[in-house]
C-alpha cells in the first residue's frame, strides 16, 4: 500500500502588513480588525465617529496597538484625506460600512433615501478600492475583501429595494475589478455574510428579539473567515464566500 502524504498550504503571516478596515468601528468591521489585529497586522479602523472608533481601537489588545481616523465613504474629499494619512502601502483593505433605512421598499421610500444607501454602499466600496489599487498594482501585491451581504446574491425582502441594489453593484463591482487586476497581483473576494448579530439590525422596520440575534451570525464568526482568507498564500484566490446562519434558508 503506497504512503500518501497531505500537505497543507503554509498560513501567512500577517506580521508588517498594513490592513485597513473601513467601517471597523462596530458590527463585522471590529471583529475584523481584532482577528487581524492580534494575527499581527498594523490595523487601522475607519468610519464615520471617531469616538466610537477610538473606544473600539482602545478595547482591541494587540502587540501592536490599533489606528483609528475618521472617513465619510460617501464624501470624496473625506476618502482622500484618510487614506492620505495611512502608511503606504496598504496590504489589505477591508470594506465593511454600510447602511440600510427603515422604509425599505419601493412604495414608501424616498429619493434621498435611494441616494444616500448607493451612495454609501456602492459608490463608497469604489471610492475606497480606487483609493489603494494604484499602489497595490505598482508593487504586484494586495488584498482587497469587501464585506457585502446575502442580499448582494438574493434581494431578499427583508433587505429592501435599495440596499440589495447597492450590493448586488458591490458584489459586481469586486468580480469586475478581480478579474482586471488577476495578473497583478491583488487579489479581490467578496464576502456574502448572512442575517448577522450587528448594529444595523436596529434599522430594521420591525423589532428584532435578543433571541433572535443571538442564533444568528456573530461578528466573530464573519472575521474568522475573513482572517483565513487573509492567510492563504498570494496563489490562492477565493473570488466570494457565503456564511450563513444555520437556520437562515437559502436557495
Amino acid at each position: 500500500m503506497n504512503d500518501v502524504t497531505v500537505r497543507l498550504p503554509d498560513l501567512q503571516s500577517l506580521e508588517n502588513q498594513n490592513a485597513v478596515i473601513v467601517g471597523g468601528g462596530t458590527g463585522i468591521g471590529s471583529g475584523i480588525a481584532a482577528a487581524l489585529a492580534h494575527a499581527g497586522a498594523k490595523v487601522t479602523i475607519g468610519g464615520r465617529r471617531l469616538e466610537v472608533l477610538q473606544a473600539t481601537a482602545a478595547g482591541i489588545t494587540a502587540t501592536i496597538p490599533v489606528q483609528a481616523a475618521a472617513i465619510d465613504v460617501g464624501d470624496d474629499a473625506s476618502v482622500k484625506t484618510f487614506f492620505d494619512s495611512i502608511a503606504s502601502p496598504v496590504d489589505i483593505l477591508v470594506n465593511c460600512a454600510g447602511v440600510n433605512i427603515v422604509d425599505r421598499t419601493m412604495a414608501m421610500m424616498a429619493p434621498e433615501d435611494w441616494e444616500k444607501v448607493i451612495n454609501i454602499n456602492a459608490t463608497g466600496a469604489y471610492r475606497v478600492m480606487a483609493a489603494v489599487l494604484p499602489s497595490m498594482r505598482a508593487h504586484k501585491s494586495g488584498l482587497i475583501i469587501n464585506v457585502s451581504s446575502i442580499a448582494g446574491k438574493r434581494a431578499l425582502d427583508v433587505a429592501g429595494v435599495a440596499y440589495a441594489a447597492s450590493k448586488f453593484a458591490m458584489t459586481a463591482l469586486g468580480t469586475a475589478v478581480s478579474n482586471e487586476v488577476r495578473m497583478e497581483g491583488v487579489r479581490i473576494t467578496n464576502v456574502y455574510p448572512g442575517e448577522a448579530n450587528t448594529p444595523i439590525l436596529d434599522q430594521r422596520p420591525v423589532a428584532v428579539s435578543q433571541a433572535h440575534r443571538e442564533q444568528i451570525l456573530q461578528p466573530e464568526d464573519v472575521a474568522a473567515m475573513v482572517l483565513t482568507i487573509c492567510q492563504l498564500p498570494p496563489r490562492a484566490h477565493v473570488p466570494e464566500m457565503v456564511m450563513k446562519p444555520t437556520t437562515q434558508h437559502w436557495m
